[in-house]
């Protein structure tokens, strides 16, 4: 069990307004550079209470787990898009959204928070792992696959998330047999899970406790992911 400790953020100030939702709206239909500068305080206000709840956020994960995100305000994108390489040229994110990466190279996984009108969700996990990662991982489901079943299976994974989100393979990938018990798992290209949630979840008073205990339950996959990706095959550390 972990307690809460006192916070300068009460749980009043953590609630995301309302009108952080309404400046996404109107964002939505004047994606322009002129609409955003006549609205940058308005901006500058919504902002200032999603850093609040971000704030919020960290301190009660930070009860659960070891990261390296130094506050809640660096945890959070910027709301100015890179179009540089995309055929969107709209300058502006239409969400919030902010990542908690754990710390040390022994704490493997992330933590992505999202948080859009029609489109909210929790993530975390392996959203791109390195070649020598997936290699790993998939070596890992190929030798110890009742063991990934029963970790999928952990009511805190099965209920909270379901099933891994995210792209996989039509078929085997290579080195790998199509015959597999497991060939579902190592299909998988990425190992990451989704929870959504709706516009009046998001609004709630307890909506930053929920969000915490949506990652904390992403813990028994963590640790054992960390375990798998921490040390070689004989189970020697890396």
């Amino acid at each position: 069990m972990y307690f809460c400790l006192h916070s300068s953020v009460n749980m009043k100030q953590a609630t995301i307004p309302a009108s952080s939702f309404e400046f996404l709206k109107d964002l939505s239909q004047h994606n322009d550079r002129d609409w955003f500068n006549q609205h940058k305080e308005r901006y500058l206000k919504e902002h200032g209470s999603i850093v609040l709840f971000a704030d919020e956020l960290l301190r009660l994960m930070q009860q659960h787990d070891t990261l390296e995100t130094a506050s809640g305000k660096a945890s959070l994108h910027r709301i100015y898009k890179d179009t540089r390489f995309s055929k969107d040229k709209t300058p502006y994110k239409t969400n919030w959204s902010g990542n908690f990466k754990r710390a040390t190279k022994h704490l493997r996984g992330g933590y992505y928070f999202h948080l859009q009108p029609g489109n909210s969700f929790a993530a975390g996990g392996f959203f791109s792992p390195s070649p020598d990662d997936l290699k790993r991982i998939r070596q890992d489901i190929e030798l110890n696959h009742e063991d990934w079943r029963e970790l999928l299976n952990q009511p805190e994974i099965a209920q909270t998330f379901g099933s891994f989100a995210g792209e996989k393979l039509s078929t085997a990938p290579k080195g790998f047999s199509q015959d597999h018990p497991a060939i579902d798992l190592l299909r998988h290209k990425q190992f990451f899970f989704k929870h959504p949630f709706t516009d009046e979840e998001v609004l709630a008073p307890d909506f930053v406790q929920k969000l915490n205990e949506t990652f904390q339950a992403l813990r028994p996959f963590f640790d054992y992911m960390s375990d798998v990706l921490t040390t070689d095959l004989n189970g020697n550390q890396l």
